[in-house]
Formats: structure tokens, C-alpha cells, sequence
């Protein structure tokens, strides 16, 4: 069955994560294109800080205190946005956290906290958006994976972990949506290294502060291709050139990656000083200090323009697979230099 999505000054969107980072980013865009919006975090003071800004600009908001984690909640977003708008057009799973450390190094409830939030938080979200969707038409489902959803990374075995179950999860989900006809566009949005709050949030237990492995992008990249997903039915959306060369290079030289990665990639999640004591994170509780930020600024350049994600999302199949033969190109050099 054709999926028909509407414009996105018709819809009513769901978006969850969204007073920080990529569903901050989001939230914005897409009031500033007409979007009705239902917004859902954990802290109802940003919220209706974020929702006195967009209103004043003219959106309609609606706002839920919520954590994903907790299926009773997920299903009163769901909830309050047919009471308010009477129906959901695009929903998105954007809530995320992450823990840096080795993995034997990680307690066993932190490690739970994540998977609840990333995984569970999108298995809920996924099924009250298409439970709602079914009976009013249909619409688009957006879950945020990672570049990690194919390629775990060290440090990050949690996330890594998180971002694989979301793109099995979606993955079956689209499939069944489809072999049932339903009028449901399923689509995983995979970002490279995004600018955001990623690791002010982050648990720390490395002995240095976290960061970002370059290429970082900037986080509109991120929300330029939610707002597509929501507009045109599409499966997979790689935000970045790295995103797609790290898929590409997991499938095809695995061990060269994973020598490139234990070459490099460990000292590039670490910077040079000491993790802070008494260091403060979002795995439990949002932090007051660090809401409504869309970036946190980091020292590296950042990527404002990504020229493979910008093709790729206006290609054909041609196109994308030389694309892919591209990436592909890429990773092998990057491959025999981690060799040498």
C-alpha cells in the first residue's frame, strides 16, 4: 500500500528528547515550517520554556513530562496529542543517553538504564505511534539509530548495543507494517558524531573527560532529514559521509575496522584532561544546566554541510550505490593506513 504523507505545515508531530540536542533542533525546524507539535522530555520546566518560545512565534504545542523509559508515559504522549490535535502524523523516537567506559568496567544498572531509555524508549514509542496511526490513516514512524546501529565502537559497548537493538527493532517492524499493508512509513535515522549534548550527558568512567571522534556535523543535518522522513517515505537516512562509511566498512573488511578502531579510536573518545569529579550526567535525571542547549561547542571544526547526505537524500538508486562504492573506496584506504 502507498504511504501519502502530508506536508509538514498539516501534520502533528511527536517528538520525544526535545528540549536538548537533535529533538531540540527538530522541535524548531519544524515549527518554523507549520508543524503542530506534541513535545515530550523529563523536565517540564524546559518544556514550557521551549513551548512559550515556539508559541510566541505562532505553533501550536503541546507538552508531556515523560520518560521513555516507562511505557505508562510513552502512552500518555500518545494520548495527549489526540486529545489536542485528534490524531499523529510523524512520530519520532529521539531520547538517548550514553555511558563511556569499558564494558567490565560499566555497573550492570547502568548498563540497564541505557537500554531502557534507547531501546525500550523506542520499542514504546513505536508501538503507541502505530497503534494511533492505524486508526486514523497512517503516517510516519522515525526511530533515531547511530553510525554504532551496524559498527559497535569501543568505550561506548552499551550504546553500541542500544543503537543495534533499535535497528533490529525497526527493521522487523517496517517489514511486518508492510506485509500487512499498513499505510506506515518506517524509517531509521543513522547520524555520524553530532554536535549536541551527547557527552555532557554521557556517564563517565574513563579517567579523561569524554568526547566526540571526528567528523563531528552539526546537528540541523540530523533534523533536515527528520523533517524529509517525515515527508517522504524512506528506509534509511545516513546523516553524514562517515555514517555510510562506517556501515559500509563493518560489512565488508570487519577486522581491518576493528584494528583501525583499536588504532585510533579509543584516544579519540578521550580528551587530554582528567574526568571532573562529582561530575554531573542525564542518565537519570535531566540536568537543569544543560537543557535547552542544541550544541554543546565543540573545539574541532564541525561539519555544517554534509554533501553525501544532502545527495543521497535526493537520489536514485544509481546514484546511491556509487555512493556506497564511494564509502566503500574510502573505508579501504582508511583501512591499510590503520594496517601500516
Amino acid at each position: 500500500m502507498a504511504v501519502n504523507l502530508r506536508k509538514i505545515n498539516e501534520q502533528v508531530m511527536v517528538i520525544t528528547g526535545a528540549t536538548s540536542g537533535i529533538g531540540l533542533t527538530t522541535a524548531r525546524m519544524a515549527a518554523s515550517q507549520g508543524a503542530r507539535l506534541v513535545l515530550a522530555a523529563r523536565s517540564a520546566d524546559a518544556l514550557d520554556q521551549l513551548a512559550s518560545e515556539l508559541r510566541r512565534q505562532g505553533s501550536q504545542v503541546a507538552t508531556v513530562a515523560a520518560d521513555v523509559g516507562k511505557q505508562d508515559d510513552v502512552e500518555r504522549i500518545g494520548q495527549a496529542a489526540m486529545e489536542r490535535f485528534g490524531r499523529i502524523d510523524t512520530w519520532v523516537n529521539n531520547a538517548g543517553v550514553s555511558i563511556y567506559g569499558r564494558i567490565e568496567e560499566v555497573p550492570i544498572e547502568d548498563q540497564q538504564r541505557v537500554m531502557q531509555t534507547n531501546f525500550w524508549g523506542v520499542v514504546y514509542g513505536s508501538l503507541e505511534a502505530v497503534k494511533r496511526m492505524k486508526t486514523r490513516g497512517g503516517g510516519a514512524l522515525i526511530n533515531l539509530g547511530s553510525e554504532v546501529s551496524t559498527r559497535a565502537v569501543p568505550l561506548q559497548g552499551v550504546y553500541s548495543a542500544s543503537k543495534h537493538a533499535v535497528k533490529g527493532y525497526t527493521d522487523a517492524l517496517r517489514m511486518e507494517l508492510e506485509k500487512e499493508g499498513a499505510p506506515i512509513s518506517v524509517t531509521l535515522i543513522r547520524p555520524s558524531a553530532i554536535d549536541t549534548m551527547f557527552t555532557v550527558h554521557a556517564k563517565n568512567y574513563m579517567d579523561k573527560e569524554p568526547t566526540l571522534p571526528p567528523p563531528v556535523y552539526a546537528p540541523e543535518l540530523v533534523a533536515e532529514s527528520i523533517l524529509h522522513a517525515a515527508r517522504h517515505p524512506v528506509r534509511d537516512v545516513f546523516v553524514g559521509g562517515h555514517a555510510k562509511f562506517a556501515s559500509v566498512g563493518d560489512f565488508t573488511m570487519p577486522r581491518a575496522l576493528d584494528r583501525f578502531m583499536q588504532a585510533f579510536v579509543f584516544r579519540q573518545q578521550q580528551t587530554d584532561a582528567p574526568a571532573a569529579p562529582g561530575r554531573r550526567d542525564a542518565l537519570y535525571a535531566p540536568d537543569p544546566a544543560t537543557e535547552l542547549r542544541e550544541r554543546q561547542g565543540m573545539p574541532r571544526s564541525v561539519h555544517e554541510h554534509s554533501p553525501y547526505t544532502a545527495l543521497a537524500r535526493h537520489s536514485g538508486p544509481l546514484k546511491t550505490a556509487l555512493l556506497g562504492a564511494g564509502a566503500l573506496f574510502a573505508w579501504s584506504v582508511l583501512s591499510r593506513r590503520a594496517a601500516r
